[in-house]
């Protein structure tokens, strides 16, 4: 039976860590952790050379262009663990054009593309695996003065909504404690 569960939470909340190990005690099967995020300087290959170093080696990973993605984890098994959505969205809005522009029209309709996008990556892995997505809240921030920060709030927000309406569970985690807001954390031994 699949599954989908949610990992909301701020910036180093601990949201990452607990769905990796989520995903590791779930255990029974293959690991393929989905990396979302692009290298664009140096202080990002540090971030990412950290999340590589504390992934188990035996892990898969896979990655791509966020229009891709979901196409790559088309009809994958076991477990699989997307890290994290808010880079992946972040990455097809600075793609789009509109995004920073004044035509209003224009950026609707590029939303919605996105976030059908959203859709079929949430559709995505088999019917048999279980998917772990980690996502940034952003609603407890104050308003970004930019346009392009403010669109960006609202997409996330708007995205944190879909997965969240779609997923069997959704942790909301703080200080590395998980508080479940839906649901409960899948069926796990030890836990």
């Amino acid at each position: 039976m699949s599954s989908l569960t949610l990992f909301l939470g701020g910036m180093r909340s601990g949201k990452s860590r607990l769905a990796q190990t989520t995903a590791e005690r779930l255990g029974g099967g293959t690991v393929t952790y989905v990396a979302t995020a692009d290298v664009k300087d140096a202080e990002m290959a540090a971030r990412i050379a950290l999340h590589r170093a504390a992934r188990p080696e035996t892990w898969h990973t896979l990655e791509g262009t966020p229009e891709k993605i979901p196409e790559k984890i088309r009809g994958i098994r076991g477990i699989l663990l997307l890290d994290c959505l808010t880079l992946w969205l972040s990455r097809l809005l600075l793609a789009e054009p509109s995004a920073d522009g004044e035509d209003l029209v224009a950026w609707n309709a590029a939303e919605k593309r996105i976030l059908d996008l959203l859709e079929h990556l949430l559709d995505a892995p088999a019917r048999s695996a279980h998917f772990l997505v980690v996502s940034n809240e952003v609603g407890h921030a104050p308003i970004p003065p930019y346009r392009l920060g403010r669109r960006f709030v609202d997409l996330q927000g708007r995205a944190n909504q879909v997965a969240a309406a779609r997923a069997d569970a959704v942790a909301f985690v703080v200080a590395g404690i998980p508080q479940w807001l839906k649901g409960t954390p899948p069926d796990m031994p030890d836990l």
